[in-house]
């Protein structure tokens, strides 16, 4: 008895993990306003009320998209700012991991940035809540930083994570071109050139 209700589970958490996997690339692919449960259930191959029996409806999906896609992108961050404990190396190497999720055909950590949780009021606040969950390592490292007084560290934050997520829109793979790390490098040096405090260069 035992064993047949671990095999049941074990079935139930693989067919949700398909479900997870078929929801993240529709969403990413084709947002989530124009993509239905039944494009869903029919990419996994399971009823429409097979996708309800896991998540109780279409926003409660996207939620659980959207977490794993945080998770993600959050467990690759943290992994590469492990290597050093310089300030604005730390950055880089943060930023180039944050890219490589989103640039490598990761179909959850694209919902992150495509999906706008103010696009979704059913799920706002979760959206929300998950966003800024991640985006505290951001304002860590850039809280760590050594720049002029008069530079505002929430804008800071915003405009790199927007540069980075942004880069989504124009970003095309190819040999001749920057990649993740080349293109974060670039974005970081930018910033520390133009807000590093002119009085520590003296």
């Amino acid at each position: 008895m035992a064993l047949a209700r671990a095999k049941v589970r074990g079935e139930e958490q693989e067919t949700r993990g398909r479900i997870l996997a078929a929801a993240a690339s529709w969403f990413a692919e084709h947002g989530y306003a124009a993509t239905s449960i039944r494009d869903i259930a029919r990419e996994v191959g399971v009823t429409v009320g097979a996708i309800y029996v896991h998540f109780t409806s279409k926003d409660r999906l996207l939620a659980a998209v959207y977490e794993e896609g945080v998770r993600r992108i959050g467990e690759a961050v943290d992994a590469a700012i492990q290597a050093s404990n310089e300030p604005w190396e730390r950055l880089e190497v943060a930023s180039s991991a944050h890219l490589k999720a989103l640039l490598d055909n990761a179909s959850f950590a694209r919902v992150v940035v495509r999906v706008i949780p103010a696009d979704v009021p059913e799920a706002e606040r979760d959206l929300e809540r998950l966003r800024d969950g991640y985006e505290v390592r951001f304002r860590t490292l850039i809280d760590a930083l050594d720049i002029a007084p008069a530079c505002d560290r929430t804008l800071l934050r915003l405009q790199l994570l927007g540069a980075l997520n942004t880069t989504l829109a124009w970003y095309k793979r190819g040999s001749a071109r920057p990649g993740p790390r080349q293109i974060a490098q670039h974005f970081v040096a930018t910033l520390r050139d133009g807000v590093a405090d002119s009085r520590r260069k003296r």
